[in-house]
């Protein structure tokens, strides 16, 4: 199925509910609803998860270090929905084992973590799954870690938690909505609203690519934007904060396990997270006041993120040269201003304005399915209808229709008949779930595209046309950025992107001039580092 973009779908009609926000809340409201039966529209004035929910650790977790700050019901949630969606989407989310070192003096000792793992076990129902917890002597978990700092090492722990990728779930999420029933479009913003009778009916929208307006009539309208909520008229965010979250990526550490350990600047959660063949280190926690849209990789980010991560490696120690690429995102968070962005809740809570708009603030992304659906019922009770959750049990759009392991047995077949390795079947397992098929009829039509865009990443030609064609492109940066996720992962040289630009600019349509322009949209978003040698 292709995702296409069809402003005049808003026009003329009268939707039960319009989400505006095209990140993680949004695209499950928008899909919950829309399996509900509700005529159902979702926008965003950027690309779909074009911001803190493609700016994320790329982890489905319950978060451990919450239960050092009671919030249990918190962590019991997202174990529990971490659980479900392992059960309902397992190409999309993978189960991921995690070391914690315990150093001399560190500031957890080997019994809390103990006992915090246990507690999280039993809060994730991960007896007898596979997926408990287990304790390594000094020497073991440097073996299992051969990469780190060995002095000093006492024990190591290592517990389960699951990883995806951020901007494909929310994709998928978005694509079902759509096969689903909903309208969805993305580079159309929410430039006015307009109240009937005391309450929200039209919403002027604007099509960010002609620049045409048109009004959206809906019984419910809700707000998803995160960050943007901040703008909404009569709302008084004066009670949340914006706090800013940074990753860099840096090249691959030996083994396929991640790591959490606890910086010595500030003792905060640090997480080294193996990413494509690559490391993800991340993430920063500090306030942000200013403009959403131009949240940016520091400086002091930088310095904070190396000097915290060189605190545990052995051997290798990192310099800015060796930073492949970045990322900034943004958490809504509430809470006294007293208090650090580290301790503040992670809860998330609705609110109903006086014109009867609902506003999503906070939450986490592993538990976005949960809230959503209080969500939508809050908008059912509203229209006077009764009509359940599905997503509660229901498979992904993109699982297979098959016995996992069969499914996996079978792509691994099918793509080495076809030439390909194990490291770019498995991803693009990953990538695009049963849509693999379609990458595969694209390599037999042409066995060219089975090469990989880049030598040293393990996507493929076939995935880049893929997404061009299908994935509801509008910008270069869609397709680089958050189909792909080449721009964070890779130093581009202006002639690679100017030559994948041309590649791609029959199957969009593009121009010599739109594609210097896309090109240059490219090279503004890239965060400034040190060249390497």
């Amino acid at each position: 199925m292709i995702m296409q973009r069809r402003f005049s779908d808003l026009k003329n009609k009268t939707f039960d509910l319009l989400v505006v926000g095209g990140g993680i809340y949004g695209a499950w409201t928008a899909y919950d609803a829309a399996l509900r039966g509700l005529a159902t529209a979702l926008i965003d004035k950027g690309d779909w998860a074009g911001a803190t929910s493609s700016a994320s650790t790329k982890l489905i977790h319950g978060g451990l270090r919450y239960l050092a700050q009671g919030h249990f019901g918190l962590v019991r949630k997202t174990l529990s929905e971490r659980q479900r969606l392992m059960r309902l989407c397992p190409h999309r989310v993978k189960a991921l084992r995690f070391g914690i070192p315990v150093y001399r003096g560190d500031r957890f000792r080997s019994w809390q973590l103990r006992l915090g793992l246990w507690i999280y076990d039993r809060l994730g129902s991960s007896a007898g799954t596979g997926m408990r917890h287990e304790h390594l002597d000094a020497s073991a978990f440097a073996l299992r870690f051969p990469w780190l700092r060995a002095t000093d090492l006492d024990s190591g722990w290592v517990y389960t938690d699951a990883q995806t990728d951020d901007a494909r779930f929310v994709l998928e999420l978005v694509d079902g909505a759509a096969a689903a029933g909903a309208v969805v479009i993305n580079y159309c913003g929410a430039i006015a609203y307009e109240q009937r009778r005391g309450r929200v009916m039209d919403v002027i929208v604007k099509d960010q690519v002609t620049g045409e307006q048109a009004p959206v009539r809906a019984r419910c309208v809700v707000n998803a934007t995160g960050a943007w909520a901040k703008d909404i008229p009569d709302f008084s965010s004066t009670t949340f904060r914006l706090c800013k979250g940074v990753h860099l990526i840096l090249p691959g550490l030996p083994g396929k396990d991640a790591m959490l350990f606890f910086s010595k600047t500030d003792g905060r959660v640090i997480f080294l997270v193996p990413w494509y063949g690559l490391t993800l280190l991340g993430t920063t926690d500090t306030d942000y006041v200013g403009n959403p849209a131009y949240v940016a990789v520091e400086p002091e980010d930088v310095v904070y993120l190396l000097r915290s991560a060189n605190e545990v490696l052995g051997g290798v120690q990192w310099s800015e040269q060796d930073i492949l690429g970045g990322f900034a995102g943004l958490r809504v968070l509430r809470g006294s201003k007293r208090l650090s962005p580290s301790a503040l809740s992670r809860e998330w809570t609705l609110h109903e304005l006086k014109n009867g708009m609902l506003v999503s603030i906070g939450g986490k992304f592993t538990s976005a399915r949960y809230d959503a659906a209080v969500i939508v019922d809050k908008v059912c009770r509203k229209l006077g209808v009764r009509r359940a959750c599905t997503t509660t049990d229901l498979a992904f759009p993109w699982a297979p229709d098959r016995t996992y392991s069969e499914w996996v047995t079978g792509t691994v077949e099918r793509g080495r008949n076809l030439g390909l390795g194990e490291e770019e079947i498995r991803w693009l397992r990953f990538r695009h779930g049963r849509r693999i098929e379609e990458i595969f009829r694209g390599i037999e039509r042409d066995k060219t595209r089975g090469s990989r865009i880049l030598s040293d990443l393990p996507f493929l030609v076939a995935d880049l046309y893929h997404c061009a064609a299908n994935e509801m492109i509008v910008h270069l940066d869609d397709l680089l950025r958050r189909r792909l996720p080449l721009l964070v992962l890779h130093r581009f040289p202006v002639e690679e992107i100017n030559a994948i630009a041309a590649d791609v600019a029959s199957i969009l349509g593009w121009d010599k001039a739109r594609q210097r322009l896309e090109v240059d949209r490219c090279l503004a978003q890239r965060p400034k580092f040190r060249e390497g040698s």
